[in-house]
């Protein structure tokens, strides 16, 4: 008996990932394959072409594991966002890929900001303006490379690439165009932005927007050789990988909030519109579903907050099991001790921005115990990832995935602290996942998304709150977020006291546990 099956591709920074999964959520194939990044000081750029021979060579892989008896009906892309992947009128890249790495238009991002066209910028997409970004990236290859922006006739963002090998139509969708000239409000690639940054020249460039769950072409007979897929399959539009891991865990719906915490933390909150989103430093992506948008936080709070604060409690050897007993026993509160999680060299960058933000402890004492410091890192994180996601929706499922939604604790205290149900996905692959949901609507296997996503749902573990912690995590947040900007005018300060003292021949040179006491770089 045939099985039918959609595959979901996801091309990241470092690898490329593909899945089969029948209609009912089974994992059928798998297959990875890493890619390489080109750094060239602040230019980072990766091989188009190379991007494609691991998409080839990853679906290949996973149909061939799947088996003859599964047909394949759709296929789903997603990938990374940002950058520049400018292909001519034949279809051949005009170069390597720009991603969103890329450093080079600093000093322009700089120059804009100060004389108002990122405020131009921030107006249309809602998003604010780094270097990695199209509209900034254009003009400086323009400057750079004159002869590569004439010659290119698309700009097409990574997952649109692989799309377009696969189908040979030029697309995008809603949420990758929100990172180049589209205004969020209306759906449409704005006019005024355009204008006012006198890029009328660029717009040559930009790809009709589709739906996300549209087919936005089908499998031609090149493609069909080249990865073993079905001649004629439709292909979805699909959604950059930041959106499509929210689709995979479900997160579709007005106030659904889902996070991915890590190495640094990503915060989405689902809005009808781009009407509710006002966190500083935020990225706001349409989805293309009416006009929803996903307001997006990246706080660099994350996982090396944990393991810098297991090192220097002396736990180093200890494994997380029995850090975790401790940070327990401390019990709600941490003893009355707060911890700012803002331990990154580079600072802050949400849900407020600042280069200067520095970590502590507060509310200690002589009687503070290890433990209470430990559990007071996992409240602080829980704190911070409070205030990107907004006013709690009390009694509404906020989804988690990444390394540390691994810790029952971490997931235990986020509820609490939230006031919000915590539902951990453990299924690997969220953005191949979400883009196979939009897949089984574009090859007919389900009559819309929420259809899809019920047909691919998995079992997720609970983290319920404890009613009676509200009214002291409440009370704890509004600490917090006090204690903070209280101390935000001495940030910089602090910063310039962990610059390299100079010694005199009669002062001996720190030593180096000294060091990595000092500051949190050395962690």
């Amino acid at each position: 008996m045939t099985r039918q099956a959609v595959v979901g591709i996801d091309a990241g920074t470092t690898a490329v990932k593909a899945v089969v999964l029948a209609r009912s959520g089974e994992q059928l194939g798998w297959s990875r394959v890493p890619l390489r990044v080109a750094r060239h000081g602040d230019r980072v750029e990766q091989d188009m072409d190379e991007v494609w021979s691991a998409v080839r060579t990853t679906v290949r892989e996973s149909v061939r594991q799947a088996g003859d008896g599964v047909e394949i009906v759709a296929v789903g892309v997603t990938g990374q966002g940002d950058g520049a992947w400018l292909v001519d009128a034949a279809g051949h890249p005009c170069g390597p890929a720009v991603i969103w790495m890329d450093g080079r238009a600093a000093g322009r991002v700089a120059r804009w900001e100060r004389d108002g066209r990122a405020a131009l910028v921030r107006r249309s997409t809602g998003s604010a303006l780094f270097p990695g970004a199209l509209p900034v990236l254009l003009e400086q290859l323009a400057e750079e490379r004159p002869e590569q922006v004439e010659r290119a006739a698309h700009q097409l963002n990574c997952k649109d690439w692989i799309r377009f090998r696969l189908t040979g139509e030029v697309a995008t969708d809603a949420s990758e165009a929100s990172r180049t000239y589209l205004d969020v409000a209306t759906g449409a690639y704005s006019d005024e932005l355009i204008d006012g940054l006198g890029h009328q020249r660029f717009r040559r460039l930009l790809a009709p927007v589709r739906p996300p769950q549209a087919a936005a072409g089908t499998v031609s007979a090149e493609a069909a050789d080249a990865t073993g897929l079905p001649v004629g399959v439709p292909v979805a539009a699909g959604l950059v990988d930041s959106a499509a891991a929210g689709v995979g865990l479900g997160a579709v719906r007005p106030r659904d909030a889902y996070l991915i915490v890590g190495t640094t933390a990503f915060a989405g909150t689902i809005h009808q519109d781009s009407g509710g989103c006002r966190a500083e430093g935020r990225i706001t992506l349409a989805t293309g579903f009416g006009r929803q948008v996903i307001e997006c936080l990246a706080p660099m709070t994350g996982a090396p907050n944990l393991d810098w604060v297991r090192t220097v409690t002396g736990l180093e050897t200890s494994d997380w099991a029995e850090v975790e007993r401790l940070a327990r026993a401390a019990g709600p509160g941490a003893g009355g001790v707060l911890y700012l999680p803002y331990g990154s060299p580079s600072g802050e960058r949400a849900p407020f921005v600042d280069r200067a933000a520095s970590a502590s402890w507060l509310g200690m004492s002589v009687r503070t115990t290890p433990g209470q410091l430990l559990r007071a890192v996992y409240e602080g994180i829980a704190f911070t990832l409070r205030e990107c996601l907004g006013e709690p929706v009390r009694g509404r499922a906020l989804r988690i995935a990444g390394g540390s939604a691994s810790s029952d604790l971490f997931c235990q205290v986020l509820a609490d602290v939230t006031g919000q149900p915590v539902e951990r996905s453990t299924e690997p692959e969220l953005g191949a996942r979400g883009v196979a949901a939009l897949a089984m609507v574009a090859g007919g296997l389900a009559d819309d998304l929420d259809a899809a996503l019920a047909a691919l749902a998995c079992p997720a573990a609970t983290f319920r709150p404890e009613p009676a912690l509200r009214d002291l995590y409440d009370r704890q947040a509004r600490t917090f977020a006090a204690a903070r900007d209280a101390l935000r005018p001495v940030w910089p300060a602090l910063r310039e006291l962990r610059s390299p003292t100079p010694t005199s021949s009669a002062t001996p040179a720190p030593s180096a546990s000294a060091v990595r006491a000092d500051g949190m770089e050395t962690s």
